[in-house]
């Protein structure tokens, strides 16, 4: 079972655009040895919407292989046909990934019949586990509570889902109204301590990139009952993921990367890099946390 918490692995590109292999070996290992549950290849931090199909297949299989058993890894397969979604989880399936992550088609908004029958089908062509991924601000459509807890109890394999909604109170009713069939891992930074805090299985975090030993943290004090030193450590960390949040997302996670002497390159065009003002606030929030130090 996924819990704790888990890494959407951003992707490092070399300087002429390439995936930097050896650039996400190191998110791997950083990450692992910042303590999480988990790493999970071609999230929308990992910028799939960017990578081909080839791309997105050599993510998998280099971050499979350099996790090497160590913690799970949940590979995200969803595309934007439901042809090509079932290509991409049978690969990761084959190279050994431990859960496919589907998000539903994202340029053409789908009735909830619709992605029913996306998700239907795809985890009727594997066997692993699958989690449902809910990211209506890019899908156009929100996977509600209901429609998750009755697919989790028509099809045996999807087992968890991810809910980026932002919608905390959706959350909720999943972990209370659905936990019998379905695990909820919340994908929204910002609410990580309080989905710890109501029960989540798991939280999956691109800023887990940048601080995975501090989200960390907080985690183990949450399950451990610590709620004081869990908010402690929250109230520390919060100031830095909520500028990361507040910036253009992808650009900000590398940016902070670079900041702390780990570059992994550009976002992939046309996302722009972040622009100099706003690299120098996060440096300012780096350097309060001693970051460099802390990870040296």
């Amino acid at each position: 079972m996924l819990s704790g918490v888990l890494t959407a692995l951003a992707t490092p590109f070399t300087p002429d655009g390439g995936i930097d292999v050896a650039g996400l070996r190191y998110l791997v290992d950083r990450s692992i040895e910042g303590g999480v549950n988990g790493v999970v290849a071609c999230g929308s931090t990992g910028e799939f919407a960017m990578l081909s199909a080839d791309e997105r297949r050599l993510v998998v299989e280099t971050v499979v292989e350099h996790a090497a058993g160590r913690v799970p890894v949940v590979a995200q397969t969803g595309a934007t046909s439901t042809r090509e979604a079932v290509s991409l989880s049978r690969h990761a399936q084959e190279c050994g990934a431990d859960v496919i992550m589907v998000v539903s088609p994202y340029y053409d908004p789908l009735s909830l019949s619709e992605a029913k029958g996306y998700f239907r089908s795809v985890a009727e062509a594997v066997e692993v586990p699958v989690m449902l991924y809910n990211m209506p601000p890019q899908t156009g459509i929100n996977l509600d509570a209901d429609t998750v807890g009755t697919l989790a109890r028509e099809v045996e394999n999807i087992r968890y889902v991810k809910d980026s909604s932002g919608d905390m109170g959706q959350a909720t009713q999943l972990i209370h109204h659905h936990s019998d069939y379905i695990s909820t891992i919340v994908g929204w930074d910002s609410l990580i301590l309080a989905a710890l805090t109501e029960g989540a299985a798991a939280v999956m975090a691109g800023t887990a990139n940048i601080v995975p030993r501090e989200i960390v943290t907080v985690q183990r004090a949450v399950a451990a009952g610590d709620f004081s030193a869990a908010k402690a450590e929250w109230a520390r960390i919060y100031p830095l993921i909520d500028a990361v949040l507040s910036l253009p997302y992808v650009p900000a996670v590398k940016a902070t990367l670079g900041l702390l002497g780990h570059p992994i390159g550009s976002p992939r065009r046309p996302i722009e890099d972040l622009a100099p003002d706003a690299v120098a606030r996060l440096g300012k929030l780096v350097a309060e946390l001693q970051l460099e130090a802390a990870y040296a």
